[in-house]
């Protein structure tokens, strides 16, 4: 099985974690190499959609891209990768299992296993992709049945080892996922250290963690996500 260390925490501002994610990318407030932002190519460059004061753009080229089975919607290149996501739940006896359908028609199922605990923690998981995600939710909402729906729309930067996510999720709000991608001869220990530099580069305090799923969030205020 693949690993990393994953850690969650409450967004108390995502604009500033989206400034901070600029940094960390060594990007300023300007998008340097866009095509479709007004004047890009002409001059001093525009200020990036993706980078204003508000949520993340798309950028104005881009096109739509909000649901399921259209393009990817593309931003900035300094605003990260938007990227649109519902995961279903199902029932099994260990772990956590969940097949991700995203804008573009396919899936992915999803097996992991994690201590359901605040900070950075060490996943193991194994990933499978499926072109037909709609048949094989069918499958097994049968056969297993299940647990719960999570959507959300997810700005994904990669930072070094790391893939930062800042997640928008229904009926949750606002959070920052952090992924550190281990390579096989770092130790878990190792992952921890990545994870908490980046959380102090954020300024997330203990307080701001949380533990287990965006599920259990749902589940605790009595809703399996399962209306869009």
């Amino acid at each position: 099985m693949r690993r990393n260390v994953e850690v969650k925490a409450r967004l108390r501002a995502r604009e500033e974690a989206l400034r901070a994610a600029l940094r960390l990318r060594g990007l300023g407030p300007v998008c340097p190499v866009c095509p479709v932002c007004p004047g890009a190519g002409q001059g001093a460059p525009q200020v990036c959609p993706g980078a204003g004061k508000g949520a993340p753009q798309v950028c104005p080229g881009a096109g739509p891209g909000t649901g399921e089975g259209q393009k990817p919607p593309q931003v900035c290149p300094g605003a990260g990768q938007v990227l649109l996501q519902t995961d279903t739940f199902f029932r099994v006896p260990r772990g956590r299992l969940k097949l991700r359908r995203t804008q573009d028609g396919r899936g992915e199922l999803i097996f992991y296993e994690r201590p359901d605990s605040a900070g950075p923690k060490l996943s193991k998981f194994s990933i499978t992709p499926t072109a037909d995600p709609e048949g094989l939710q069918a499958v097994l909402s049968q056969s297993l049945g299940v647990l719960g729906t999570v959507r959300k729309e997810r700005l994904l930067f990669l930072l070094g080892q790391t893939r930062l996510h800042l997640d928008q999720v229904q009926g949750l709000g606002d959070f920052l996922e952090l992924e550190v991608v281990l390579r096989p001869e770092q130790s878990e220990e190792d992952g921890q250290r990545v994870a908490l530099e980046l959380l102090q580069e954020f300024g997330i305090g203990e307080q701001d963690l949380i533990s287990g799923a965006y599920l259990d969030l749902l589940l605790a205020q009595g809703d399996n996500g399962d209306t869009p």
